[in-house]
């Protein structure tokens, strides 16, 4: 089907892909952690949405710039690393981790989760760097529709992501829902998911291609 091969194998990957852990996992788990499932789902939902314009944009040939782009890699590398450093010292610094409480959070608190998670996936250069080696290995070389190929298997990377970074968040919030939110260990969540965030925003900037 539009040139497609082994298309098992990819599906087994994309699974063992999505439950490895990163930024992403560290920023939906610490969102849903701190503010619960609607906040959490929210944050899952805005990094699926910056996944799926990544393989778009890897469909249509766009990542190649970052491929070959040694200033293009480094300035979007760059602003990702600055942005998860920014959200963790955010939390840090935060005088009460313990409030709002949980039931009060509003409709924008879970927006600006959404956009914050889209923002966290599209400066990862390494994300548009992954759809651009991992889909092409599954279209054959002599196919006529390679843009529409690679185009449906992004998409199911992405469906797969969503359902998997859904599952997490809902676990995530669940767990934290038996710690009470005014007590100190909800303070020290907080800053351990943002000394989290500042690690991994270091790790990505001395990251090589």
């Amino acid at each position: 089907m539009l040139g497609i091969h082994d298309f098992g194998v990819f599906l087994a990957a994309a699974l063992l892909l999505n439950l490895t852990p990163g930024q992403d996992t560290v920023y939906i788990v610490g969102r849903a952690a701190m503010h619960g499932r609607r906040i959490g789902i929210a944050a899952a939902l805005g990094v699926c949405s910056g996944a799926l314009i990544h393989a778009v944009a890897a469909a249509f040939g766009l990542s190649l710039i970052l491929a070959t782009s040694q200033t293009a890699y480094a300035l979007i590398k760059w602003i990702g690393a600055l942005y998860l450093a920014y959200l963790g010292v955010v939390l840090i610094l935060a005088r009460d981790a313990r409030s709002p409480p949980r039931a009060s959070i509003g409709d924008m608190s879970a927006h600006h989760a959404f956009r914050q998670g889209v923002f966290t996936n599209l400066t990862n250069p390494k994300v548009a760097l992954f759809f651009l080696a991992f889909l092409p290995q599954f279209v054959a070389p002599a196919s006529p529709h390679k843009t529409a190929a690679l185009l449906l298997l992004g998409l199911t990377f992405v469906a797969t992501s969503t359902v998997w970074c859904s599952v997490l968040a809902w676990i995530a919030a669940g767990a934290a829902g038996r710690i009470d939110t005014r007590s100190k260990l909800a303070t020290w969540l907080s800053r351990i998911v943002g000394a989290a965030l500042i690690a991994l925003g270091v790790r990505l900037a001395l990251s090589e291609r």
